[in-house]
């Protein structure tokens, strides 16, 4: 089968090749094989390329498939497996090796596509609805009962426009930060009631606290860090909260300089990958929210655009393209 490889962590663009993999083995009690035919290539895949502050340097003994989520046509099913069967469109999160034309994953982490779902939005109905509910939670948290504004980061990102999505449905005061006049008038347009503010103007930090009323913002939802980092915690109200998720930017900030003790400031790291320590039940819950807004709001699921896997360096490309819109797609034929 076909899959996209690396043997040590770096530019995706470098480490990253199309090779010929052995099959996955047939699925064991509780598996499902299932014949992956289109996954997205999230700017977070690509940092695990790169490999995260502290990951080991060096090759690996085996080669690493990037991806964890995606959607396929079930192969096979192990024993005991009731829910699913041979033929069924299915999507999968998160189950390591997704840049690949062939995966064994465990049941309970497969889930069937909604009819009338096109393969495209079945791709992406996981990840970011997930993420989605985490951050939600965690602000939640931030707030202890008490509403105040909220600023995003990345707001015209795939992520971003969910939030806002949710913001307007669980009437959250919130505002957007793009990073360009352009995407700050497309966003504009999609959500008219929300400030939508450009990090180009040299006074977007005043447009904030203007946004905010004056009093800055109970929290922040970061997803590009770095040298952003510091502007970010000014904006916090005292006893605000930064929730930082992703590593978009560049550069890096010294946490002392942000006045965390003074203003009484909290930081707080959220990321899906804690997702899977929620109980069964919750993450059940969680699953089927994320079926439900991909059938009732397809819209939101927005594509870049859709690659064959040999074709994977101009998706990196995409991905890092200035103004793309939308979530780009690796895929394979059926068979």
């Amino acid at each position: 089968m076909r899959a996209i490889t690396h043997d040590q962590h770096g530019e995706a663009r470098q480490v990253l090749r199309l090779s010929e993999q052995p099959p996955p083995t047939v699925p064991a009690a509780g598996q499902v094989q299932v014949r992956v035919l289109s996954r997205p290539m999230h700017p977070g895949d690509l940092a695990g390329v790169r490999g995260f502050p502290g990951a080991p340097q060096g090759r690996f003994a085996t080669p690493r498939i990037p991806g964890l989520e995606g959607m396929g046509v079930v192969e096979t099913v192990g024993e005991g497996v009731q829910d699913l069967r041979p033929g069924q469109r299915v999507a999968f999160f998160p189950v390591p090796g997704a840049w690949s034309e062939l995966l064994t994953a465990p049941a309970d982490l497969v889930v069937r596509v909604p009819e009338g779902l096109s393969d495209e939005t079945a791709a992406l109905m996981l990840v970011n609805p997930l993420t989605l509910l985490t951050l939600l939670r965690a602000v939640e948290d931030a707030q202890h009962g008490q509403t105040g504004p909220v600023v995003q980061t990345a707001a015209g990102s795939s992520l971003g426009k969910l939030v806002s999505a949710a913001a307007l449905r669980h009437d959250i005061p919130l505002v957007n930060l793009v990073r360009s006049a352009t995407g700050a008038q497309t966003l504009r347009q999609r959500f008219p009631t929300l400030p939508t503010i450009s990090t180009a103007d040299a006074d977007w930090p005043a447009q904030v606290r203007d946004a905010t009323g004056g009093r800055g913002a109970q929290v922040v939802l970061d997803a590009v860090g770095g040298s952003l980092t510091g502007e970010l915690a000014g904006l916090l109200d005292d006893d605000g909260t930064l929730i930082t998720y992703g590593q978009l930017g560049s550069g890096s900030t010294p946490l002392e300089s942000l006045g965390l003790t003074p203003r009484a400031l909290t930081v707080r790291g959220v990321s899906i990958g804690r997702w899977m320590t929620r109980t069964p039940e919750e993450r059940a819950e969680d699953v089927a929210f994320a079926a439900g807004l991909a059938a009732t709001a397809p819209e939101l699921f927005e594509v870049a655009a859709g690659y064959d896997l040999a074709d994977f360096a101009k998706a990196v490309d995409h991905v890092h393209r200035p103004g793309r819109s939308g979530t780009v797609l690796l895929t394979s034929p059926a068979s």
